[in-house]
């Protein structure tokens, strides 16, 4: 049982240790299994559990679109976040790319796309996509390549995404492509695209370690109503970066729930191995191993929900979350990585949790900003304040 003395902490207010406590007793009912070899149908599962549980009213912003108050909680998609990784990947990435997919909207779209997309989200009866990254612009936004030109009421998409969760499964993306209003990141715009749309294909699926949706797509002359515009022409980059403000420190969070459930196999591995007449944990050695991952988790904790805090008291956290996400991130990895070597060669057999977890937590170095991209914003922003 991982330690929920952080719930105590100032970050919190009371309704935020009983949405931990309640979730936590949902998913050891819900999730905490394995989902077989049918990725795609697990997801989809997984969406329409957290859906009828109500979990995904949590992902959107807007009461009167099914959300549970008109602005996103920061700090309650954090702790979701870290309670469902540490019971199952999947159904993390699952409320993740809801959120994610769904968040462009919640943030810039029209009252009527509002309408039309966020209560079947909070539902669970929509899966959502943010499709950003392209083969040639990944952390360089301002590369892209893929295109959308005004031809009367609508944008004549042309071009491709990759690396994009959910792809193939989702049944609308938010898309970003240049418009061409200024050079650079300043001449980008987002759009709503539904699956199905001519000219759009899922051009390649995407096998990866951590196996979840994830796909190549492809935009041939496709025709987008000008409507389906989320902000004003030109502003897609301004409306990926506000997306992602408010769900890059979830990221953080997840990789905690990642490090607590590896602290926990850990424990009981240590305190139940029999090695040369005594137990693991009777090893000085095992115990100063135990020590740094419990202070990493800790230094973690405090970093990542100092930003969602700030970030729900409306305060800039660029630099916060930036912080957040590389340090939870690297010390997850560290983390499992030592929990794994306490396992020996069972740690490494497939079907283990340690193992599981140490596919799990690779990506989360690399996507939403990879650790070397903090490193950059990091100092961009301490320069500024010198």
């Amino acid at each position: 049982m991982s330690d929920k003395n952080y719930l105590a902490w100032p970050f919190f207010e009371p309704r935020h240790a009983a949405l931990e406590q309640t979730l936590d007793a949902w998913a050891a009912q819900h999730v905490a299994h394995a989902h077989g070899d049918d990725v795609d149908a697990a997801c989809r599962q997984l969406v329409r559990q957290l859906g009828e549980g109500g979990w995904l009213r949590h992902a959107i912003g807007g009461k009167q679109h099914g959300g549970i108050d008109d602005s996103i909680d920061t700090r309650a998609i954090c702790l979701i976040r870290e309670t469902l990784a540490r019971h199952n990947g999947l159904a993390d990435f699952a409320f993740a790319m809801q959120g994610l997919g769904s968040g462009a909207i919640s943030l810039f779209g029209s009252e009527a796309n509002r309408a039309e997309y966020l209560p079947r989200v909070a539902r669970g009866e929509a899966i959502a996509a943010f499709a950003l990254s392209e083969p040639q612009a990944g952390s360089d936004v301002a590369a892209m390549q893929c295109a959308a030109l005004r031809d009367g009421d609508h944008y004549v998409l042309n071009g491709e995404k990759t690396w994009i969760s959910n792809g193939g499964i989702a049944d609308f993306y938010v898309v970003f492509a240049r418009t061409g209003e200024q050079p650079g990141a300043r001449g980008i715009s987002a759009f709503i695209v539904d699956a199905g749309t001519p000219g759009f294909e899922i051009a390649e699926r995407i096998d990866v370690i951590a196996p979840h949706p994830l796909a190549r797509l492809r935009f041939n002359d496709c025709r987008v109503p000008a409507s389906r515009r989320l902000g004003e022409a030109g502003q897609g980059f301004k409306v990926a970066m506000a997306t992602l403000d408010v769900f890059r420190t979830s990221v953080a969070a997840a990789a905690l729930g990642f490090a607590r459930r590896a602290l926990d196999e850990a424990l009981q591995r240590a305190t139940t191995r029999q090695m040369f007449g005594q137990v693991l944990s009777d090893f000085q050695l095992t115990q100063a191993k135990l020590a740094e991952m419990a202070t990493g988790i800790d230094t973690s904790a405090l970093l990542t929900y100092r930003a969602a805090w700030q970030r729900d008291r409306g305060g800039k956290v660029t630099k916060e979350a930036a912080m957040a996400k590389l340090h939870a991130t690297e010390t997850a990895q560290q983390v499992i990585d030592a929990a794994l070597q306490m396992f020996g060669g069972l740690g490494v057999v497939s079907g283990q949790v340690v193992e599981s977890l140490y596919r799990e937590i690779r990506a989360l170095r690399i996507y939403e900003g990879a650790t070397e991209v903090q490193q950059l914003i990091i100092a961009r922003e301490l320069l500024k304040e010198a």
